[in-house]
């Protein structure tokens, strides 16, 4: 695999889960920021789960994806799953030690760790709360 194989260009599409719950949101928060930075590009997972195939087409297309859930209930996976879409990189944010708690006050340190995690699944190696189902990056 390329070192770096994702992260150039901003060709990273950003697939998430922004359920009711501070992790979902910090999800959320993490997409909208990485976007912004031109990290990635956030995609409706809405449009996959509601089976629009120009949706749906997209994401199997994508040479390089991140699916981030909150927590381990896992819609964003189940959402992907269901339509067919082959996960190229995974990750629960409770797997990074963040509670999933009811508190809407998203905290900085959650946000910069989340978008972290999104980064490192994007270069070769793994860390903890990522996973990969392809050749070590979110290239797949």
């Amino acid at each position: 695999m390329s070192e770096d194989c994702c992260a150039s260009g901003g060709n990273v599409m950003i697939l998430t889960c922004s359920g009711g719950s501070n992790v979902g949101q910090l999800a959320n928060q993490a997409a909208v920021e990485l976007t912004q930075e031109g990290f990635g590009k956030m995609y409706c997972l809405a449009g996959i789960g509601g089976h629009f195939s120009g949706f749906v087409q997209s994401a199997k297309d994508v040479p390089a994806m991140v699916a981030i859930d909150g927590c381990a209930v896992g819609c964003t996976k189940a959402i992907l799953e269901h339509a067919g879409i082959r996960i190229k990189s995974y990750i629960v944010l409770t797997d990074l030690g963040i509670e999933k708690t009811k508190d809407f006050n998203l905290r900085r340190n959650e946000i910069e760790r989340s978008k972290d995690a999104v980064r490192a699944a994007c270069s070769p190696g793994k860390i903890a709360g990522a996973s990969t189902g392809g050749g070590g990056c979110c290239c797949g």
